[in-house]
């Protein structure tokens, strides 16, 4: 089925792209994926490409290009080539930490981090999750506390992704001063730059996407000037909760172009490869296969480019989100274990991309909320329509 969903500036883009991951990533990712740590000079380089914060508007030196067919094509690209770290690391930096500060953090503040941001000259991160909280954030235990003007900030944090590479992160503590779980007034966001106190654990060794780096994060009385506290105190969970549904799309789009990438590369495997004397595509077994997950994966990119344009329109909300970032993850994940028992043999050794995606893909379904958060995401909103009084999952999880 013909996709028709990009326009020429989409396509025109798209070259740029290429171009940047044939000249900066190619070269240098199998040395990234073995050091688990990308260079700084990939991010100052995607700035001048102008590739980092699209939606930063022009006075803070973006491009102010809010349509996210943009960053859909950056995601098509990198899974393409296999460059899934690189994908994920930019999600973070722009999806996940950018939103916050672009509606939420004060014009002053805007105007000394933005421009680093938009640059890759300030590397950032989101610190969120804790040893015992992930899901359930009312349940984290780091601690901002008022010291005159400044707040000092204590606490642990856990798979900070670009928590070695950062140079700053977003992060949410506790403002109530209390250490069970919190309600909902009792966290605040705030833009934590690294300085003394602001120290890095060790490095996660993870299955996959090991280009980008994931780390513990620690605070020991952190000092951060009130400046950088993001909107007000109190509302830092309602900041997060409205601000998901980007998170989520961006999972959902990277999964949608992993599934594609995969199976392109296995389409290309079994009509090269032979057994008992035939091409592995032209088994009847291998063509049913294929033909079930070429119509899951048109499936997936007609239901992601929706949520695309719903999210343009500025219409994509939580349970939609959480809808389509669900049905997405848990297909990517079905296609590349599908596609890598068509590789027989081969699909177990890692320099071949479906082993790869297949490992970078278990995350999607994990990442940004558990397909089971999803879920509860999705029946709390049935529940309402059904005029039950289902509990409530905003605010309190991921």
């Amino acid at each position: 089925m013909k996709r028709s969903f990009f326009d020429e500036d989409h396509d025109l883009f798209r070259e740029v792209v290429q171009e940047f991951d044939a000249r900066e990533v190619a070269p240098h990712y199998a040395q990234w994926d073995a050091d688990h740590l990308m260079d700084r000079t990939l991010w100052t380089a995607a700035g001048e490409q102008g590739l980092l914060g699209l939606t930063v508007p022009e006075e803070f030196g973006g491009a102010g290009m809010a349509d996210y067919r943009f960053r859909t094509v950056m995601d098509e690209e990198f899974a393409a080539r296999n460059h899934l770290g690189v994908a994920l690391a930019f999600h973070l930096h722009d999806d996940m930490v950018l939103p916050h500060l672009l509606a939420y953090a004060s014009e002053d503040l805007k105007a000394r981090v933005l421009p680093g941001m938009v640059s890759g000259e300030l590397i950032t991160s989101i610190a969120m999750t804790e040893p015992g909280a992930g899901s359930d954030l009312r349940g984290i235990r780091t601690k901002a506390i008022r010291d005159g003007d400044d707040w000092l900030i204590s606490g642990q944090k856990t798979f900070i992704g670009n928590g070695l590479s950062g140079d700053a992160a977003l992060v949410l503590a506790r403002t109530d001063g209390g250490t069970g779980r919190g309600k909902h007034d009792s966290f605040s966001l705030f833009f934590v730059e690294k300085t003394s106190g602001y120290s890095v654990g060790r490095q996660l060794d993870k299955m996959g996407l090991r280009a980008s780096d994931t780390v513990e994060l620690f605070f020991d009385q952190v000092r951060v000037p009130s400046a950088q506290l993001v909107g007000e105190v109190g509302r830092g969970l309602e900041y997060c909760a409205a601000q998901l549904p980007q998170g989520r799309l961006a999972i959902a789009v990277a999964s949608s172009a992993v599934a594609r990438a995969t199976y392109t590369h296995t389409l290309r495997y079994v009509g090269e490869r032979n057994a008992f004397g035939e091409r592995v595509v032209d088994f009847q077994n291998t063509q049913f296969v294929l033909a079930d997950l070429l119509t899951e994966i048109e499936a997936t990119e007609a239901y992601v480019d929706q949520a695309v344009h719903a999210f343009n329109r500025g219409e994509l909300d939580a349970q939609d989100a959480a809808k389509v970032k669900l049905f997405a993850s848990e297909r990517v994940k079905t296609v590349t274990d599908r596609c890598l028992q068509l590789h027989g043999g081969y699909g177990y050794i890692l320099e071949y991309p479906v082993a790869q995606a297949f490992l970078g893909a278990r995350l999607l379904s994990i990442f940004g909320g558990t397909s089971e958060i999803m879920r509860s995401v999705i029946g709390s909103e049935l529940s309402r329509i059904a005029g039950g009084t289902g509990r409530s999952n905003r605010g309190g999880r991921a």
